[in-house]
């Protein structure tokens, strides 16, 4: 071959696209059930928009970004996550001169040069969901019952809510300074990266997958919080309790986005080892005014739709149930029958879902790939036969001969008694 898939990235072909497309709509019914409208927004944003909300010390910044400079020399970046875009079009888009609560969804592909693994790609899909505008910790808990719902949905069970405060700037600035001066007399033993970022932002520290043994010998921040964070993250556990759902608590759970204030949680599956975590979130309460729009809170969470569908439970069929059935198989026996197969096509097409077998293979062939498709009927059209199709009901093994002017009122009165799938 001479070109191939890019390193880091996939193809969905058929049939894994139909388990995609379900994996989305479950999602997408369940945003829709909690009030969540969807948005779109670009591919690519200023690269300053990442830089300033995402973080400078975090990796995603500093190691993973595609960033390129456009024909008019303006710094662009490939999204590498989609909770800034969305505050960028919800500040574009006016919706901060609406009052209440913006409840919104989105799913997209996502971008990092990260170093491809199991469930891991360069160009990844998100799906995700941002309440904006409220700071009662019930939103933390609707988001963290959205993505549950939804997981739910999908058959999984067993699932563990991992749940930390990062508390605020107030006491954040307070804890920094005590952890970086417990990260002093570690130094020796960081490694490269967490040196540089104990100088930087001590608290990416947390991010690190090597330093394990140094980060549990570090201060928890849960020994830091002010009053306000104490008593929200005291209620979030409280309301958590109340609607059932067990937690763990995780002191060390900071999310490797500068952003987040107060809640942040993620939700692991244990099939997925050390890369166990299906989706992550928490609340973001200073980004809108970090992007130049008025002070408004807000909390959300990310799921990464690879991670997921890797991990779907045996009971999602994906070779079967997932893929939509043919209503009507159109089989052309030879080269004088086509017109006639395609206007019977375009007739079937009001009643139903239709595959024409353009091949001209032998009629015994074409009705062993209609069996394949799984689908309901078979429609067959021959020279041998000039004014009359066969109907051929692959359920019930039953044929009957229709004329070719009759088939539009034999196809509406065939999908009347309920034949399935039709309209």
């Amino acid at each position: 071959m001479k070109y191939h898939r890019p390193r880091g990235t996939q193809d969905i072909v058929p049939p894994n696209v139909y388990t995609w497309r379900y994996v989305e709509g479950v999602f997408d019914s369940t945003f829709l059930r909690f009030g969540y409208q969807p948005l779109r927004t670009p591919i690519f944003e200023s690269t300053d928009l990442f830089l300033r909300s995402v973080g400078e010390a975090t990796d995603i910044v500093s190691k993973e970004m595609y960033t390129f400079l456009d024909r008019g020399g303006r710094s662009l970046t490939l999204r590498p996550e989609n909770t800034a875009a969305v505050i960028r079009a919800y500040l574009d888009g006016g919706m901060h001169r609406v009052a209440g609560i913006s409840r919104l969804s989105y799913i997209g592909p996502m971008f990092r040069y990260d170093r491809p693994q199991a469930g891991r790609y360069r160009q990844f899909h998100q799906v995700g969901v941002e309440a904006i505008g409220n700071l009662s910790a019930m939103l933390d808990i609707e988001v963290i019952e959205v993505v549950m719902t939804a997981l739910s949905e999908l058959g999984f069970e067993g699932l563990n809510v991992k749940l930390n405060s990062v508390g605020c700037p107030v006491c954040r600035e307070d804890y920094t300074t005590v952890l970086g001066e417990a990260l002093e007399k570690h130094m020796e033993r960081l490694c490269d990266d967490c040196k540089v970022r104990a100088r930087i932002n001590p608290l990416r520290v947390f991010d690190c997958k090597r330093d394990s043994e140094v980060k549990k010998e570090l201060p928890s921040i849960s020994d830091h919080l002010c009053d306000e964070c104490s008593s929200h993250f005291a209620i979030v556990r409280s309301l958590l309790r109340a609607v059932g759902r067990s937690f763990e608590l995780d002191p060390q759970l900071v999310r490797g986005l500068d952003y987040y204030t107060k809640t942040t949680f993620e939700i692991l599956h244990g099939s997925l080892g050390a890369q166990n975590a299906l989706c992550g979130g928490g609340r973001y309460d200073n980004l809108v005014e970090q992007c130049g729009g008025p002070s408004t809170p807000a909390v959300g969470f990310s799921a990464g739709l690879e991670r997921i569908i890797s991990v779907l439970p045996a009971g999602v069929d994906q070779e079967r149930s997932l893929i939509p059935r043919i209503d009507f198989y159109v089989a052309c026996a030879d080269e004088d029958s086509a017109e006639r197969a395609l206007k019977a096509a375009n007739v079937l097409r009001t009643f139903g879902n239709v595959e024409v077998d353009a091949s001209m293979r032998t009629l015994k062939t074409q009705l062993k790939h209609a069996e394949k498709t799984r689908a309901r009927v078979t429609v067959i059209v021959g020279a041998d036969s000039p004014h009359r199709l066969r109907w051929k009901d692959m359920d019930e093994r039953s044929q009957v001969e229709v004329e070719d002017d009759g088939l539009r009122s034999f196809a509406d009165e065939h999908s009347k008694h309920g034949n399935e799938g039709m309209a």
